[in-house]
């Protein structure tokens, strides 16, 4: 069940992102650019979409298991909950990065 959600929030961000590049792609071959130029184009609008898919999957397995075992010790210490939560921003962090480095692929088209 789980696996099956991660893959369709991968699926969902891919299909968000990649609309605009059928359009993208169009109007460069229109303005006469190379094909080379089209195929960076297309690879870069690609790789930011992985770059965010992958991420987001990731850190949203890891908030996953990390916050339940992150609840499971503050019901045993309550003390231990503040430095768990790091643990859980840590790895949500990691979904930010995938965004931003998604954005620098994007500034290069």
């Amino acid at each position: 069940m789980v696996k099956l959600s991660l893959w369709s929030v991968g699926a969902v961000l891919a299909v968000v992102l990649m609309p605009g590049v059928p359009a993208l792609a169009q109007q460069t071959v229109q303005e006469g650019v190379a094909a080379a130029s089209l195929g960076r184009t297309i690879g870069l609008a690609v790789a930011a979409a992985f770059a965010v898919g992958v991420s987001i999957l990731g850190a949203g397995y890891a908030v996953g298991k990390i916050g339940s075992a992150a609840l499971g010790a503050a019901v045993e210490k309550p003390e231990l909950l503040t430095r768990s939560i790091l643990f859980v921003a840590l790895a949500e962090g990691l979904a930010v990065l995938g965004f931003a480095i998604a954005m620098m692929l994007l500034q290069k088209i």
